[in-house]
């Protein structure tokens, strides 16, 4: 019987991506896992390290290209990336060592820095050393800038029962406040447990169910989704869930001029989150901050579509 992967890495892939980034990406040391899905009839690119799993999902799109891939991990835990993605090749190191430490956490946020896409040099750059767990104090707020490389910063759980803010109901252009602080919101980028992204599976699943044989499934913006869905579903007031890793970086993300990047309805994916948890007034007020972005969006998707066939193309 094969040993269970420690780590699944799934990926929603049109197959555009890079040699390159394939081949630093399968650098990565350890016990580890690769799920590749591709929507049907996009053509796959052949990869012959047994660690890849490619699977054809059964529609395009980033959620339930994700979805088919959480279904079919098999690691005790999991990183959702994008195809242009860097991840440190020895990022298991910490997965196994925090983990072990800290076995009741939720996830692992990576530390991770943005790169421009054009800047060839920073995107190659040798990787430094993986800090050992062991080594890293652990401090419950923002560390200070001496303590930057030494520290595990704790990672608190969403705030999702703060009260319905006024203001995102009646004035489109309101600030949230809720959000600001040291928890997060987006799912990618960060190790998570399987074994609780298993388990609300089943209810993100019920709640794309409308009516009858309706059933309502958000093309994009999967990610915030995920991260409060568990957040909620395992919800704890004042639940200390992780820790965030300290510099230097385990995540490089590539930033793309705006232009390349499709705009996103995030409110067709937080209408889901209001219908399964319509207690928490967190939830609301970001449904109704983004709903009023929704023509700003649709004006976003005209200019996307002109201007994004004159950019350059990412180098690596």
């Amino acid at each position: 019987m094969n040993e269970q992967p420690l780590l699944s890495i799934v990926t929603p892939t049109l197959g555009k991506f890079s040699n390159y980034w394939l081949e630093r990406l399968l650098k990565i040391k350890g016990n580890v896992e690769f799920v590749f899905v591709y929507p049907p009839g996009f053509p796959q690119k052949s990869v012959s390290d047994p660690r890849v799993r490619i699977i054809t999902g059964p529609y395009k799109g980033e959620m339930m290209q994700r979805f088919v891939a959480f279904l079919n991990t098999t690691g005790k835990y999991v990183l959702a990336l994008d195809d242009d993605d860097y991840v440190h090749p020895d990022v298991l190191q910490a997965v196994e060592e925090y983990f072990e430490q800290f076995p009741e956490s939720f996830v692992l946020r990576l530390r991770t820095i943005k790169i421009d896409y054009q800047e060839e040099e920073s995107i190659k750059a040798e990787w430094l050393e993986m800090p050992h767990i062991k080594d890293l104090k652990v401090i419950p707020g923002k560390p200070k800038k001496e303590e930057l490389e030494v520290t595990l910063q704790e990672l608190p759980i969403a705030p999702l029962d703060k009260a319905l803010d006024p203001r995102c109901l009646v004035l489109p252009f309101a600030e949230r406040e809720d959000m600001q602080g040291s928890h997060i919101e987006n799912f990618n980028t960060k190790v998570w447990r399987n074994d609780l992204v298993k388990e609300i599976l089943p209810d993100i699943s019920q709640s794309t169910k409308l009516m009858g044989c309706l059933t309502w499934i958000p093309a994009s913006a999967f990610d915030r989704l995920m991260g409060l869905f568990l957040q909620a579903k395992f919800y704890k007031k004042g639940a200390i869930v992780g820790h965030w890793m300290p510099q230097p970086e385990q995540i490089r993300y590539i930033d793309k001029d705006p232009a390349l990047k499709p705009p996103r309805f995030h409110v067709a994916s937080d209408v889901l989150l209001v219908r399964s948890f319509p207690q928490y007034g967190y939830l609301w007020n970001l449904f109704f901050n983004k709903l009023y972005g929704v023509p700003r969006a649709f004006l976003k998707v005209m200019k996307w579509k002109f201007l994004k066939k004159s950019m350059p193309r990412a180098k690596v």
